[in-house]
């Protein structure tokens, strides 16, 4: 019922298109159990991902994605029932039509952290933090090992190499201005990032916009889309943290590492920035802002610092 999609192209032209996606997801739902449950299609997110009634949530991966969509199934089934937040719980996962594959689990309850984060009082803000910190300490605890067949880079130095290769030209691509882009070359080669790190899993998108939250107490309710999910260097989780959790507040920052247990340099931080698979410089730039020194070394510290 729903077309193969394995380029760009074809993904520009088919996903967003709910006369075309709504009667596949459909479909796919009847086989599933759930023959006339009411559709409605997240606004957000890279893939198509929509709630069945009120209980379930149905994610899709074209052909294109079909590997995220296996690593999606098999780590929210690794983590389920072993963080101190809710993940979502896989009722059914596979392959449908035409290379497509889904996950359907379970729906988590509460309202998205970075839609009501302007709401939280400040002394709840740092009780969340403090939970993030703790939650993220007991996922980089897990064995990632029963993982390996399914989730990258595999060789951590390599997959280093290779994103200090292309970071100038990935910024330059964003529109990073041409003084920040000279800076890059420079400031990666003053960073000893290790190349054969402890293993950890990593969520790799460690975002308020990956939290819910019951706002009757601001309590975390749920912890979400793990398809970008890597095994590597701990640190590498920190760029999400320092950028769309704590958002350069260094009082925010500090209580998030204390919970976790320790802190990661300012400049580790930086560097794992530059050189994260979906690393937009100037956007974080505009979210931000910019430093009055405009050197990456003083953005490092002022991003990831603590203080």
């Amino acid at each position: 019922m729903l077309p193969s999609v394995e380029t760009d192209e074809e993904w520009d032209a088919i996903v967003p298109d709910e006369t075309v996606m709504r009667p596949g997801a459909e479909d796919l739902c009847a086989r599933l159990g759930f023959a006339g449950a009411p559709l409605t299609r997240f606004p957000d997110g890279s893939q198509p991902v929509y709630a069945v009634g009120d209980g379930h949530v149905l994610k899709l991966f074209p052909a294109a994605a079909a590997r995220d969509g296996v690593a999606e199934g098999r780590v929210l089934a690794h983590v389920g029932g072993r963080l101190p937040v809710r993940t979502p719980e896989v009722r059914a996962a596979g392959a449908y039509e035409n290379g497509w594959r889904y996950v359907l689990m379970s729906r988590l309850r509460g309202e998205n952290l970075a839609q009501v984060w302007p709401r939280v009082p400040r002394d709840h803000r740092e009780r969340i933090v403090s939970e993030i910190g703790e939650t993220l300490a007991v996922l980089h605890a897990l064995d990632p090992g029963p993982l390996g067949d399914v989730l990258g880079p595999g060789d951590w130095g390599a997959f280093v190499d290779r994103q200090r290769a292309g970071a100038v030209a990935r910024q330059r691509r964003h529109g990073l201005p041409p003084g920040w882009l000279e800076q890059i070359p420079d400031f990666l080669a003053s960073v000893a990032l290790p190349r054969t790190p402890p293993p950890c899993l990593l969520h790799t998108e460690v975002m308020q916009q990956h939290f819910l939250v019951d706002p009757d107490g601001w309590r975390l309710t749920g912890f979400f889309d793990f398809e970008p999910a890597m095994i590597g260097d701990a640190a590498y989780d920190f760029v999400g943290v320092g950028l769309f959790v704590t958002r350069g507040d260094p009082a925010l920052l500090a209580r998030l590492t204390r919970a976790y247990g320790r802190t990661v340099e300012p400049s580790t931080a930086l560097a794992y920035t530059l050189l994260h698979v979906y690393s937009n410089l100037p956007w974080y730039l505009r979210e931000l802002g910019v430093t009055e020194e405009g050197s990456l070394s003083a953005l490092a510290e002022s991003w990831f610092g603590t203080g």
